[in-house]
This record gives C-alpha cells, structure tokens and sequence, in this order.
C-alpha cells in the first residue's frame, strides 16, 4: 500500500490560500456573489456619500465588514480542506497498520 492520494485537497489548499492571499490585497475575482454584491454597494454608497460632501464611515465600516467576512469564509474553508487531508493520512496509515499487523508470520 502505497502513500494516500492528497493531490486534489493539496491543489485544492493552495487555491483557497491563493484566493486568501488576494482578499488580504483586496482583489475582487477571489470573492463570491454575494460578497461582491456587499463590497460594490459599500463603494457605491461611500463614493454617493464623498461626492455630496457626507461622512463615509458607515460605508467604509460596511466595506470592511465585507472584507472580513469573505476572509473568514477562506479561513475556515482551509481548516475544513486540512481537516479533511488529515483524516485521508490518518485512515491510509491505520488501514497500512492493521495490514501489517494481520499478517500470520
């Protein structure tokens, strides 16, 4: 028995690291709908409030908000994906164990 498959969670990892890493620099593709929505209508409402000379702060409070969320979204997608890699090792090595220990010699 060879070493378990991880390929796929392991590619899988590095994209929603990559998608982490672009939410941290505040790139738009990484984001779903309805967070795109929520960070567009933040700006929206911001930029209508700038041009007739309001205060921003709840429009930049939203925006963060926005950010946040979608951060967290990749966090815990990451720490269900390691998880989950972890349980694929862990059921591959106690399967391989109990091989070797099945043996009559």
């Amino acid at each position: 028995m060879g070493k378990p498959d991880t390929r796929r969670l392991d590619r899988a990892i590095q994209q929603a690291n990559r998608k982490l890493m672009a939410v941290r620099q505040r790139e738009l593709w990484p984001l779903d709908g309805r967070e795109r929505r929520a960070v567009l209508a933040a700006v929206a409402g911001g930029s209508y409030k700038l041009t007739r000379g309001e205060s921003t702060g709840r429009a930049e409070t939203r925006l963060d908000t926005a950010w946040q969320a979608a951060e967290t979204r990749l966090i815990s997608e990451i720490a269900a994906l390691q998880g989950e890699r972890q349980r694929v090792v862990t059921e591959a090595a106690r399967d391989k164990a109990a091989k070797k220990s099945s043996r009559w010699w």
